[in-house]
């Protein structure tokens, strides 16, 4: 189970064996929800999720990293109802995009993985870039462009997060057994508390987005759902950032001495 009342994403991959070794070595506590959320999106650009619900091998002929019709009928619907409660509470929203050098060179060794790599689908400038339009990045939203799959990695994320004084992540996006993954487990390793509802999340693999799910709750953070994640935003004192976050407190006509 992924919070204790739904079934978890990787039910009935694991062996009777495999779970009792799990069981045994402890892992998949509950770490719990922070005190200071942050909200991270993980790179919800037309290049990953295509520009419309079609079949993935349909979407890939247009672009070419694109997840398919589950970003449209799954995660963009997810993201956009974390993102609508955690503004109303005035939380930090993070984006991450992924533009590149027309050439390719500041990807490094990474395009070496992909036959397609020379494929100008998504050079800076190009609308692949762009955040879908359903979930777009807000006046006030903080934005990262990183060129590696951690938005961690060469990036001022730590940064903003220490200055906002942030104990935890709320992450979304895709891929899950990427970007997301490489997130995750970056944010631990720098002791924020990270929570990922399920279903604001996907892959182009089921496999792949349900083994990195099971992965990422025994070892490194909380995977919950969708509406866990709302219940515990609901919960949540509005305006908790407005001293260290002064654009969303300005919209909301909060002022401080």
């Amino acid at each position: 189970m992924s919070d204790g009342s739904a079934p978890a994403p990787w039910d009935g991959l694991l062996s009777d064996e495999e779970r009792a070794i799990f069981e045994a070595a402890g892992w998949g506590r509950p770490a719990g929800f922070g005190q200071r959320p942050a909200v991270l999106v993980i790179d919800m650009n037309y290049n990953f999720c295509g520009d419309r619900p079609e079949p993935i091998l349909k979407s890939i002929q247009r672009w070419r990293y694109s997840c398919g019709e589950v970003a449209w009928t799954e995660g963009i619907p997810a993201i956009k109802s974390v993102l609508q409660l955690a503004r109303a509470k005035r939380l930090p929203v993070i984006y991450t995009t992924s533009p590149r050098r027309d050439d390719g060179f500041d990807l490094g060794v990474w395009k070496d993985k992909s036959y397609r790599s020379d494929d100008p689908v998504d050079v800076a400038g190009h609308r692949g870039n762009d955040i879908v339009d359903e979930i777009r990045p807000l006046p006030g939203d903080l934005f990262i462009e990183k060129r590696k799959p951690s938005a961690f990695f060469g990036t001022p994320l730590v940064s903003h997060l220490t200055h906002l004084r942030a104990d935890s992540l709320i992450i979304m996006g895709t891929t899950t057994s990427g970007c997301v993954r490489a997130s995750a487990v970056d944010a631990i390793s720098y002791d924020f508390r990270v929570v990922i509802p399920q279903e604001a999340v996907f892959d182009r693999s089921t496999l792949s987005h349900k083994v990195s799910l099971m992965d990422i709750h025994m070892k490194y953070a909380d995977v919950t759902t969708t509406a866990s994640v709302l219940s515990y935003l609901e919960g949540l004192e509005t305006g908790l950032f407005d001293a260290v976050f002064p654009p969303y407190a300005a919209a909301a006509g909060v002022r401080h001495s």
